[in-house]
């Protein structure tokens, strides 16, 4: 793997969070009816994906890559998930688990943005890295906006859960899962 496959595979999943991020809090909102409820479901989100930074910190440097595909897997989960939710409390669980993917995503993202980057030369391929994935989010906040008034919500959440398995089958797929900086050593 190389930072051009993290570009693309990291795209894929910010086309997957853009595209029902923006109709996913409106989901929340109505389905919580009081901004109590809303920000206790953030705050869930928050408070889990801390608590699992914790834990994967001291594996990271080791199962970079598979956090990185499980972390996608979770999130189809979630998505696929989401327009079955009847209850708050499921909401609730929801964002527990989101919460851990994200941080299961972020953090690795940024360990094989690091591994696949030389020290004193870093600058030009992490713009590139931010360049496409925050063009792949615009993109898909705006299909997102066409798509809603055609389809429904759960259809996005649908179509979100499919991106984030493409993107989950493009982490798997890659071989050489170990980092030159694992392989150095």
């Amino acid at each position: 793997m190389n930072i051009r496959w993290l570009i693309r595979f990291q795209s894929v999943i910010t086309l997957a969070s853009g595209m029902i991020y923006p109709y996913y809090l409106l989901f929340l909102k109505n389905l919580g009816n009081s901004y109590s409820k809303y920000g206790l479901a953030f705050a869930v989100f928050t408070v889990s994906s801390a608590a699992v930074s914790r834990y994967l910190g001291p594996r990271l440097d080791r199962f970079g890559r598979e956090i990185l595909a499980l972390s996608s897997l979770g999130m189809m989960a979630s998505m696929l998930a989401f327009p079955w939710v009847g209850s708050y409390v499921w909401v609730l669980v929801l964002q527990a688990g989101m919460g851990m993917c994200s941080a299961m995503q972020r953090m690795s993202e940024r360990l094989l943005l690091a591994d696949y980057t030389d020290r004193g030369a870093r600058g030009p391929a992490i713009g590139n890295y931010h360049f496409w994935t925050s063009v792949s989010s615009g993109f898909a906040v705006l299909a997102g906006g066409y798509l809603i008034d055609w389809l429904t919500i759960d259809v996005l959440f649908y179509l979100s859960a499919l991106l984030y398995a493409a993107s989950a089958w493009m982490v798997w797929r890659l071989r050489g899962g170990t980092s030159r900086k694992r392989a150095a050593g």
